[in-house]
């Protein structure tokens, strides 16, 4: 067991069905100590994933905050091995997905603020209330413990406003200003700052591809978002797990008409769309994938309409930018499906996109170029270390509290 009197920071990353974690030592120098993820949270049989390829089931989970209770018991007192006592973790960072007109940086949650972001939870219902009750687990085992809200939505909020105006009536913004947000916003700055490490420098024109159960686009230029395919909600964009993206709005008109209720719509947007309503299966692409070898009709609609969707967006963000330099990948999808990664830059052939097909398939969980050197587009695919960023930008917030 290791032991030591470093300062600690851990990070909390809620889902509707995960729960990732990990949790870095500050002194003498900034480690991961230990990180992994609760799945399958709410089904018979969960699933603690480490990231060192270790498993363990610990039995039925029943929600995120039942996740997080298992993992600080056993990070303090149970068999994690990290040796750390509560008294020495300094701050627990948590992603919050949506931060709404208030919150564009990392803020410690004060009660005023957690009933903020509990008002918000309804633009954000697959990941905002949970992030609110891992918090208050946290809360009730380490009382002394800052928790530091971190915001998807922060990376967007300079949208140019031509991108963040919805075309509606002035009425409308009299109950809260309804714009575009954008979302999965960590995961992007992530992609962004890693990118300029992998290239030594920042390129000018940047399509970042954040692909998994949410599944967003944002075109970059000089590392700052210009366009980003989420909007007031993260409904908006590309099909994903079980949100449909784009919609025309008249089709929930329809459906009140024919008599559905707004609880009714919420639940099937947000929990029956998307790949798992196409499919009428399943919203986890691996499976899809081998649903669609198998000659699986509704496997094979939802694969080449999500990746349809993706094309649409690329080719409309390539214009916003005038050109593409650089294509990255990141997200579950994004990082370790190599077939799906060479349908979507197919559908770039067309700007002299040209993959390499050897390293592409080759490349599942790690960083690397997937382009030919002939290529006129760099393709990347970057792992996404939300956690990190989450608890690089708690400690941050922290130590300009006590600058201040």
């Amino acid at each position: 067991m290791e032991s030591d009197n470093a300062a600690h920071v851990l990070a909390f990353n809620a889902g509707s069905s995960s729960l990732k974690f990990e949790f870095f030592a500050t002194q003498p120098a900034w480690r991961s100590r230990i990180r992994g993820a609760v799945e399958g949270i709410g089904r018979p049989q969960s699933l603690i994933r480490f990231a060192d390829g270790t498993r363990e089931h610990p039995g039925a989970v029943a929600d995120p905050a039942g996740a997080a209770r298992l993992i600080i018991d056993r990070l303090l007192d149970g068999d994690l091995a990290v040796g750390t006592a509560a008294a020495d973790v300094m701050g627990c960072g948590h992603r919050v997905v949506h931060g709404g007109e208030h919150f564009s940086a990392p803020v410690r949650v004060t009660h005023s603020v957690h009933e903020r972001l509990a008002a918000l939870a309804e633009l954000a219902p697959l990941h905002n209330v949970h992030a609110l009750a891992v918090m208050e687990v946290v809360r009730g085992r380490l009382p002394d413990v800052p928790a530091i809200a971190v915001f998807d939505t922060a990376f967007f909020r300079d949208l140019p406003e031509p991108a963040r105006v919805y075309a509606l009536p002035d009425a409308w913004h009299a109950h809260g200003r309804i714009r575009r947000y954008g979302f999965h916003g960590i995961a992007h700055e992530y992609l962004s700052l890693r990118l300029r490490e992998r290239c030594g420098r920042v390129p000018e024109r940047v399509l970042s591809l954040q692909l998994g159960q949410g599944s967003s686009i944002a075109a970059l230029r000089n590392g700052a978002p210009v366009e980003t395919s989420m909007g007031f909600t993260p409904l908006e964009g590309l099909i994903m797990g079980t949100r449909p993206g784009d919609l025309d709005a008249g089709i929930l008109l329809h459906r009140m008409r024919q008599g559905d209720s707004w609880p009714a719509l919420d639940r099937d947007l947000n929990f029956r769309s998307g790949l798992l309503g196409l499919s009428g299966v399943t919203a986890d692409v691996r499976e899809l994938v081998a649903l669609e070898a198998g000659g699986h009709p509704g496997a094979t609609l939802a694969l080449a309409a999500f990746c349809h969707r993706i094309h649409k967006y690329l080719g409309a963000y390539a214009a916003v930018l005038g050109g593409v330099d650089v294509v990255v990948f990141g997200g579950g999808i994004g990082e370790n499906a190599p077939g799906l990664r060479a349908r979507i830059c197919a559908g770039l052939a067309w700007l002299g996109l040209e993959i390499d097909g050897a390293v592409n398939a080759g490349c599942a969980g790690d960083e690397a170029c997937i382009s030919k050197g002939s290529s006129k587009i760099e393709v990347h695919v970057i792992p996404v270390r939300e956690e990190e960023a989450i608890a690089r930008a708690a400690l941050r917030c922290l130590k300009s509290e006590e600058v201040q």
